[in-house]
């Protein structure tokens, strides 16, 4: 688009935005001399005299470089620069250059966000790459929020855990420093930190009255006696991410009226040490007692482990509703699925290996009467017995992702015939996916 066009839409767009503003008033035809006229075109085109609340919602979409550069336009601009409602929200990116491709906020700009807006600040993130020196500058600016009422807290590695190489004593003091003075949190994400339960204890003695999200998968020094200190005290507590080491029958056994009332809880399931094999198990009537307090809350279960890791698992009736394998997951335990997690909503397997899983697939459309979700990649179910469970599970089938590859053929259905079959059962029109070739 050539130069002088782009100038003209940008006027057109401007003069709309002032046209609809109350600040410009506007004449009735016929009543403006032609002099009065030129003074009112040259108003709608004065950028410097937008209303604030113009510039201030512009300002809200644009990324924090070019709202910087904005702001030197003119003087009103300037000050809608430092308006607080710009400055409820802000995501740190620290990243070194040499090991980094992503930009890093410029150091000044961080000293004056902690000089003059750090009260302002509600929603902190810290985006940081995998080296030591950006997950200790994140420490840097989290020890100077002294003066903040922030209410979100997340800490974000783009690689490897950087926060898990740092000194331990360095950043359970830069994050207490936060839960003292906050006062108001009500979400936090702090995976893959070393966090423990001395600051766990700090975070409820200053916060318990407004904490409702806490995300804390792999925090290896974070113990069970940890959560079940957050579980006792923060009451309005309604999501909780943990690892399942973490969990034990004291902390699901949450059957009195002091304990917190869960929405939503995600376990995930990984290897505490290298080559563990066996994992505690947890009693059926701790989850009963749990159900009975939270009936409905959302249990979500990633599974990180080989087959032969797994033999605890979906022994005793499990209330688990969303249930995802990251890796291969054998039949024997796919058969104990429809047996023993009758609350089962979502399940996602993304490798059973070469082994047809037909029967356990239409077992599972028997007995979870509840599930609504399927995906299913890098294992084999035959045509026949995939329609059949599609019919089994019928209309409420909301979201069904197959890889074409998962299909067998048989005697009975091809590749080219089972779309029609379930889009019939579904009552909308369904392919597989397909792995896109590049």
């Amino acid at each position: 688009m050539a130069p002088s066009r782009m100038k003209r839409n940008r006027l057109s767009f401007m003069n709309k935005v002032l046209l609809s503003s109350p600040a410009v008033k506007q004449p009735r035809l016929g009543c403006c001399s032609p002099l009065s006229q030129a003074h009112m075109r040259a108003a709608r085109l004065d950028w410097g005299s937008l209303p604030h609340r113009v510039v201030l919602c512009v300002f809200q979409y644009l990324p924090l470089i070019d709202r910087a550069r904005a702001s030197s336009v003119c003087r009103r601009w300037n000050e809608v620069f430092h308006i607080p409602d710009l400055w409820r929200k802000f995501e740190f990116e620290l990243n070194q250059s040499a090991t980094s491709y992503f930009n890093s906020t410029h150091p000044d700009l961080i000293q004056q966000i902690i000089k003059k807006h750090a009260a302002h600040l509600q929603y902190v993130s810290f985006k940081v790459d995998s080296s030591t020196e950006s997950a200790e500058a994140a420490c840097g600016i989290l020890s100077q929020l002294v003066n903040c009422s922030t209410q979100t807290l997340g800490l974000i590695s783009t690689a490897k855990s950087s926060f898990m190489t740092m000194s331990k004593s360095h950043f359970v003091s830069a994050l207490t420093v936060l839960f003292v003075n906050s006062k108001s949190l009500s979400s936090i994400k702090i995976e893959d930190t070393p966090v423990d339960d001395p600051s766990l204890s700090i975070l409820v003695a200053n916060n318990s009255d407004t904490l409702r999200r806490l995300k804390m998968s792999s925090c290896p020094h974070v113990s069970s006696d940890g959560i079940l200190c957050v579980a006792d005290h923060c009451q309005g507590l309604r999501e909780l991410a943990l690892n399942y080491y973490m969990l034990s029958d004291e902390l699901l056994a949450l059957s009195n009226e002091t304990h917190v009332n869960l929405e939503h809880l995600r376990i995930d399931v990984v290897s505490e040490n290298p080559g563990q094999i066996e994992f505690h198990s947890i009693k059926r009537q701790s989850w009963d007692a749990f159900i009975k307090h939270s009936p409905g809350v959302n249990v979500v279960m990633y599974f990180f482990l080989y087959e032969e890791e797994m033999e605890t698992f979906f022994k005793e009736e499990t209330p688990v509703t969303h249930l995802y394998f990251g890796r291969s997951v054998s039949k024997e335990i796919l058969g104990r699925l429809s047996l023993n997690c009758p609350r089962l909503v979502e399940l996602v397997v993304c490798a059973n290996g070469i082994q047809v899983i037909d029967n356990e697939l239409i077992c599972i459309a028997e007995h979870c009467k509840n599930l609504t979700a399927l995906g299913l990649s890098e294992c084999e179910v035959s045509c026949t017995a995939f329609i059949e469970f599609v019919r089994l599970c019928g209309r409420k089938l909301t979201h069904l992702s197959i890889m074409e590859d998962v299909l067998i053929p048989d005697d009975v259905c091809s590749l080219d015939e089972i779309h029609t079959e379930v889009s019939k059962y579904l009552g909308r029109i369904w392919f597989p996916d397909v792995m896109p070739l590049w």
